[in-house]
C-alpha cells in the first residue's frame, strides 16, 4: 500500500456509481450519448465487496489527509435503479466506515422519475440530501429529457419535487440542475425551476468540445449561452436573488478573489474522483465526452489507494490552478473567475476542430467567448450596483417589495433579506480585513506581526472548504455591530481585531473543522466564541483556542480547560447559547417548526442599547421555552401574517434586564439583523406582541440596506403622533412601520375579549399609525419606490381605518 501524505490536493469528492443504466433515453447525456463507450461492459451495480472496500478507501483517504469532512455523490446512470436494499447498504457501509474519522455529506444525484417515500425513509435514516436533474418547463425539459419510447418524464419528476418540497422530507431537498439549451426561453425555465422552491440551482453548459462544437443558431463568434444566462442573471437580480445559483454565486465569489463553488470556474484545483461499478477509479464523467476512455485511470479500489489515483497525469493536469491554463487563457482579464472553464470544454483532437487551438487540453474552453462575455457582463452588472448601492446586494423583488411594504412578508421575502444581510456583514469584513492590513505594525516594528494573521488565513481556507459555516458564522447577529465599531475606534490592535479571532472560531466549529488560534480574552474574564457561547473565568489577556471538530481546547499559562459542544458539560465555567425550538402546533398550511437561540451569554449583546440580563438559570430557560411556545401558538392562530417572515429571520432572542415599574422591555437595533432583545413578560399574548413589534423594526432596517426609500440627506424632523418630540424621518419610518403590527395586534386582541380596553388601545394605535402614514405621503422625503412602500402601509391600514367609520 503507498500512501502519500504529501499528495498537494487530496481528493474531497467521491462520486460512487450505483447503477451504469439509466431509465431515461437523454441526447444530452455525458455518459451513454457521447464519445466514451465504457460504460457497455460494466455491470449494471456494484457488488457488495466493491462498496465495502470503496467505503474503507474513502475513510483511509480521510485520515491519513486529516479531512474534516468528505463529501459522496450516489450516481449512475439512474442510481436509484440499484434498488432500495442497495441504496440503504451503501448509505449504511459509507456511514460506517467515516464514523469517527471525518464527516459524511451524503447526497443524490437523480432523474427522480421512481422516485417514492420508500427512498426517502432511507434517505431521511442516512441524512442523504436529493438532487434532481430538470430541464424547465415541460417544453424545455422534453426537449431532451424523455422516455427511449419519446414520452415525457416532466410529471414524473415533478411529482417527486412535489413529495421532496412536504414538510416531512423538505430537508432531504438538495436543489435542481438544468442543463442550457439556448433554443429554450431562458426566464421561462427559470420561473419554472423557481416555482419548485429548490434550495439551489446548479445551471450547466451542456458538454462539447472543439471537435463537437455546441449548438450557436447563429453560428460561428456569437455568444448565444452568454445572453441566455444574462438574461436569467437580469431575472434572478429583479426577484431579489430568491434562491441560490450556483454558477452566478461562483461568479461572485471569482470577482472577489474566493474560491468558486463548482470545478467548472475558478482556479481552485479539482479534488473529484469516480468509482464505477466495479470499482475502477475514474476522473470526472465530464471527460467522457472528449473519446473513449478519456476518463480512465487504470486503477481500481482493490489494488489502488486514492493517492495513487491522485497521482495520476490527468488529475495533476486539473489540479495546476493558472499554471496549467493555456497561454491565451493566462492573459485573458476575466482568468481567475472563469479558469479556464471546465477541464473537458478545452479539448480537441490533434486532427480536428478550430485551427487556432491547440491537440488535447492545452485549450481555451469551446465556450470561451460565452465565459468571457457573461462573467464581464456580471461584473460590470456588480460594479454599477454597489455604486448605487454599496451596502447591498441588490433590489428587492418586486413582489418581495410588496410584501413587506404591506407590514408582513412571507418566507421568501425575509429570506431575502437575510441573505443580503450575510453579503452586508462579508462586505463589512473584506473593510476589516482592509483596515488590519493597514494598520501599523505594534510597536511601530516593521518587523513584527500583526495580530490575528493566523485568524485571517483560517477564515480565507473554510470560505473555500466550507464556505456555508463560515457564512453562518459571519450571518451571527453580532458580527455588523462589532465590525462597525472595529472600522469606527481605531484603539489597540488586540482589542480593535480581536472580533475576527472569535469569527474565525465559531466558523471551524461550525464546519467541525481543526483550528488553532489566539483569543482575546475580555474584561471581566470572558472569552467569547460567537454563536456557541462565552467560558468564563479565563486568566489573561488572551488563550490559545484548539477546534476539534464538536469540542475545543482553551490553553493559558495557568491551565487547560476542555469543552464539548455536545456532551454534557463537565465544564461549569461553559456557558453555551441555548437553543430553544417547538411545534407551533396548528393546524396546516401556518403551522412550523420555530428554532431560537437564546443568547444570555455574548458580551456583544449590549450592542441592543438595553441593560441585558443576568445568566439565566435553567428553571428561567425552562420558562423561556414555555413562553416563546405559547406565543408561537398565538401568532399562528392570530396573527398568521407574520408568522413565516418570524420564522425565516428571527434567530436570536436576547433576554433583557425586565423594568423596575413593572412596564414592558424590547428593542431592536438597526445593525443587529435576526436578533431582538425582550424581558421576559410573563404573558404568552404580550410576548407575542414584543415579538412581532421588535421584528418589524428588524426587517425595515434590512429593506433600508437594499432600497433608498427616502432622502437620507433631509435633516428635518416630524411630528410622530405616539411621541412629544418630534423625531427625524428614519425614525418616524421605523416607529410607522412598527406599529402596523402592534394595531394588528390590539385588533386581534379585541375582536376576540370584545373588552372595552382593547378596543381603546386599537382604536389609539390606529389613529396614531394611520396619522404618521399621512405625515410621510405629505413629507417630501419619499423617493419613487418610498412612495410604493408607503402606499402598501397605506393598504394595509386603511380597511381597518374605514371599519371605524
Amino acid at each position: 500500500m503507498d500512501l502519500n501524505p504529501s499528495v498537494a490536493t487530496p481528493f474531497r469528492q467521491f462520486v460512487i456509481k450505483l447503477n451504469s443504466r439509466c431509465d431515461l433515453s437523454c441526447d444530452h447525456c455525458y455518459v451513454y450519448e457521447h464519445a466514451d463507450t465504457s460504460w457497455r461492459g460494466r455491470p449494471k451495480v456494484p457488488l457488495d465487496d466493491v462498496l465495502v472496500q470503496t467505503a474503507a478507501r474513502i475513510a483511509e483517504h480521510a485520515r491519513v489527509h486529516r479531512l474534516e469532512r468528505v463529501h459522496v455523490v450516489l450516481h449512475g446512470g439512474e442510481p436509484l435503479l440499484a434498488g432500495p436494499i442497495r441504496l440503504r447498504r451503501a448509505a449504511q457501509v459509507l456511514n460506517d466506515a467515516l464514523r469517527g474519522v471525518c464527516e459524511l455529506d451524503l447526497r443524490i444525484h437523480t432523474n427522480a422519475v421512481t422516485l417514492g417515500e420508500r427512498h426517502l425513509r432511507i434517505f431521511d435514516e442516512f441524512h442523504v440530501k436529493v438532487g434532481v436533474s430538470l430541464d424547465g418547463d415541460r417544453a424545455a425539459n422534453d426537449l431532451h429529457r424523455r422516455y427511449a419510447n419519446g414520452h415525457s418524464s416532466y410529471h414524473q419528476v415533478v411529482r417527486a419535487i412535489d413529495l421532496l418540497r412536504l414538510p416531512r422530507w423538505r430537508h432531504l431537498y438538495a436543489g435542481l440542475l438544468c442543463t442550457v439549451d439556448v433554443r429554450n426561453d431562458p426566464v421561462a425555465v427559470y420561473d419554472a425551476l423557481v416555482a419548485l422552491d429548490p434550495p439551489r440551482i446548479d445551471f450547466l453548459l451542456p458538454h462539447a468540445t472543439w471537435d463537437e462544437p455546441p449548438l450557436r443558431p447563429d453560428g460561428p463568434g456569437t455568444t448565444p449561452y452568454a445572453e441566455w444566462l444574462g438574461r436569467v442573471y437580469e431575472r434572478w437580480n429583479a426577484q431579489g436573488r430568491p434562491v441560490p445559483v450556483r454558477m452566478f454565486d461562483s461568479l461572485h465569489r471569482t470577482l472577489r478573489g474566493q474560491s468558486s463553488l463548482t470545478e467548472s470556474l475558478g482556479l481552485a484545483p479539482a479534488d473529484l474522483v469516480v468509482v464505477e461499478t466495479d470499482g475502477t477509479l475514474e476522473q470526472a464523467d465530464s471527460l467522457k465526452t472528449a473519446y473513449d476512455g478519456a476518463a480512465a485511470t487504470g486503477f481500481d479500489v482493490f489494488r489502488h489507494d486514492f493517492d495513487t489515483a491522485a497521482r495520476h497525469p490527468g488529475m495533476i493536469d486539473r489540479q495546476q490552478g493558472l499554471d496549467g491554463l493555456s497561454a491565451q487563457c493566462r492573459a485573458c482579464p476575466v482568468v481567475e473567475s472563469c479558469g479556464g472553464g471546465l477541464y473537458a470544454h478545452r479539448y480537441r483532437s490533434a486532427d480536428g476542430g478550430f485551427h487556432a487551438v491547440d491537440g488535447g487540453f492545452d485549450n481555451p474552453s469551446v465556450f470561451c467567448p460565452d465565459l468571457l462575455a457573461l462573467i464581464t457582463a456580471v461584473r460590470d452588472a456588480e460594479r454599477a450596483r454597489k455604486e448605487h448601492h454599496p451596502m447591498s446586494t441588490g433590489l428587492l423583488s418586486d413582489p418581495h417589495f410588496d410584501e413587506l411594504a404591506s407590514g408582513y412578508g412571507g418566507a421568501g421575502a425575509v429570506d431575502a433579506l437575510r441573505v443580503a444581510q450575510v453579503e452586508v456583514n462579508r462586505a463589512l469584513l473584506d473593510r476589516v480585513a482592509e483596515a488590519w492590513s493597514a494598520a501599523p505594525a505594534p510597536d511601530a516594528d516593521a518587523e513584527a506581526d500583526l495580530p490575528y494573521g493566523d485568524a485571517w488565513e483560517l477564515i480565507a481556507l473554510l470560505d473555500e472548504s466550507a464556505p456555508e459555516a463560515l457564512d453562518r458564522a459571519v450571518a451571527h447577529p453580532f458580527t455588523r455591530s462589532w465590525a462597525l465599531e472595529c472600522l469606527a475606534q481605531p484603539g489597540p490592535l488586540a482589542e480593535r481585531f480581536g472580533g475576527v479571532a472569535e469569527l474565525a472560531v465559531a466558523a471551524a466549529l461550525f464546519a467541525k473543522a481543526d483550528g488553532k488560534l489566539t483569543l482575546p480574552v475580555r474584561p471581566g474574564g470572558e472569552l467569547r466564541v460567537p454563536g456557541h457561547g462565552v467560558l468564563t473565568g479565563v486568566e489573561g489577556g488572551s488563550a490559545l483556542v484548539l477546534t476539534e471538530h464538536d469540542r475545543f481546547v482553551v490553553e493559558t499559562a495557568q491551565e487547560r480547560i476542555e469543552v464539548e459542544l455536545r456532551a454534557p458539560q463537565r465544564e461549569p465555567r461553559w456557558r453555551p447559547v441555548r437553543p430553544l425550538s417547538g411545534d407551533a402546533g396548528a393546524p396546516e398550511p401556518r403551522a412550523g417548526v420555530w428554532r431560537l437561540l437564546l443568547d444570555d451569554t455574548d458580551p456583544q449583546r449590549r450592542a441592543h442599547h438595553w441593560d441585558p440580563a443576568a445568566p439565566m438559570s435553567d428553571a428561567e430557560a425552562d420558562a423561556w421555552q414555555a413562553e416563546l411556545a405559547a406565543a408561537w401558538r398565538v401568532i399562528d392562530a392570530t396573527l398568521p401574517g407574520y408568522a413565516p417572515g418570524l420564522r425565516a429571520g428571527l434567530s436570536t432572542v436576547v433576554p433583557l434586564r425586565p423594568s423596575a415599574d413593572g412596564s414592558y422591555v424590547s428593542g431592536a437595533a438597526r445593525d443587529l439583523f435576526g436578533t431582538v432583545g425582550i424581558a421576559r413578560p410573563g404573558s404568552a399574548e404580550f410576548m407575542a406582541l414584543l415579538l412581532i413589534h421588535e421584528f418589524q423594526h428588524v426587517k425595515l432596517g434590512a429593506v433600508f440596506d437594499m432600497e433608498d426609500l427616502f432622502d437620507r440627506s433631509d435633516t428635518r424632523t416630524f411630528d410622530a403622533p405616539w411621541r412629544p418630540d418630534p423625531r427625524p424621518f428614519e425614525g418616524l419610518f421605523q416607529g410607522t412601520y412598527a406599529h402596523i403590527a402592534v394595531v394588528e395586534f390590539w385588533r386581534s386582541r379585541w375582536r376576540a375579549t370584545h373588552a372595552r380596553e382593547d378596543r381603546a388601545e386599537y382604536t389609539r394605535w390606529l389613529d396614531h399609525t394611520y396619522r404618521a402614514i399621512g405625515v410621510m405621503t405629505d413629507s417630501g422625503a419619499l423617493t419613487d419606490r418610498g412612495r410604493r412602500f408607503v402606499a402598501g402601509m397605506r393598504a394595509t391600514v386603511e380597511p381597518w381605518v374605514r371599519e371605524e367609520s
